[in-house]
């Protein structure tokens, strides 16, 4: 949930007054935008744009930065993973530049409050109820009218992110942004086993074992045609750019993007957080498998990053 909604109240508040306070969070995102604009040029990392509207953290700064920074030809995006959309990669997006977009989420509950929110008839904006797999993702996003060239592909399921993204050719994303999991280290080239019905909190009780490691996004992202070129300050969400439209953004190594995560969101067998730093955490999930691109086999995780 947005902390400044969480903070205040603000989903009990009539719509006049949460309508007002999503204004103002707009207008600081544009103050933030002018004061960053004129260090575009001399920009060592995706960090130092970093700023936080409608994000988890500050990914809507890096999003402005990218989007003005490279050619975008039809602004439309594809998100899944979006929750109730209070928090998302996509949302200042479609609020401040007018982006049009279609968000999934394996929620009705979700999507029916997001289809109540009063911004949803503002914007050209489709929210849709599925589980995804890899077997109906293609055809989810290319029913709801979205192929070929888009803007941003913005995945978090926190499961089978890398198989999914495998799995999509119906559009061809200039952006993509995919959240990676940090405690599989910055080297190895390792996802979760294919499983149609992952649920990440079933999977393990500590709540950290899901996802693909940075290194097998960035193999996967080569395959496709795609650079990485960064990740952000919270070691959760990496960038990468179609390389047709690159130009002068950098591309980097796994090593050179990856971030560890400084969150701290383990649970114990009673759901009940814990905050281990990640080499505890580490340890909880060291014997889960894996599958390993570079073996190409599944192997326990501990064999992956002591390789």
């Amino acid at each position: 949930m947005n902390v400044y909604k969480k903070l205040l109240g603000l989903l009990t508040l009539p719509n006049k007054l949460y309508a007002k306070l999503d204004s103002i969070q707009q207008s600081i995102g544009r103050i933030e935008y002018r004061q960053l604009q004129p260090h575009f040029a001399n920009m060592k990392n995706l960090q130092e744009v970093e700023y936080k509207v409608f994000s988890q953290w500050g990914d809507d700064g890096i999003i402005q930065y990218l989007v003005h920074t490279i050619p975008i030809d039809r602004k439309v995006f594809v998100e899944f993973g979006v929750e109730n959309y209070l928090e998302s990669n996509t949302r200042y997006l479609l609020q401040n530049n007018n982006w049009a977009g279609l968000i999934i989420d394996g929620s009705q509950k979700n999507i029916n409050y997001i289809k109540n929110d009063p911004f949803y008839w503002k914007y050209n904006l489709k929210a849709e109820c599925a589980f995804i797999d890899r077997d109906n993702i293609d055809s989810i996003i290319s029913s709801n009218g979205v192929t070929g060239d888009i803007g941003i592909l913005s995945i978090d399921i926190d499961g089978n992110d890398f198989w999914i993204w495998q799995s999509i050719d119906c559009v061809s994303p200039r952006i993509v942004i995919c959240e990676y999991n940090s405690y599989f280290g910055p080297c190895a080239k390792v996802t979760i086993p294919y499983d149609k019905n992952f649920i990440r909190t079933k999977a393990h009780y500590s709540n950290l074992y899901w996802g693909a490691s940075i290194g097998a996004l960035e193999d996967l992202a080569q395959s496709k045609g795609y650079s990485l070129i960064g990740s952000n300050s919270a070691g959760n969400n990496v960038y990468f750019i179609r390389k047709d439209v690159q130009g002068k953004l950098p591309t980097l190594s796994s090593e050179e993007a990856y971030v560890k995560s400084q969150f701290r969101e383990s649970r114990d067998s009673k759901n009940k957080l814990t905050y281990l730093i990640q080499a505890e955490g580490v340890s909880l999930i060291s014997e889960m498998p894996v599958f390993d691109l570079t073996l190409k086999k599944t192997v326990m995780l501990k064999d992956s990053l002591t390789k």
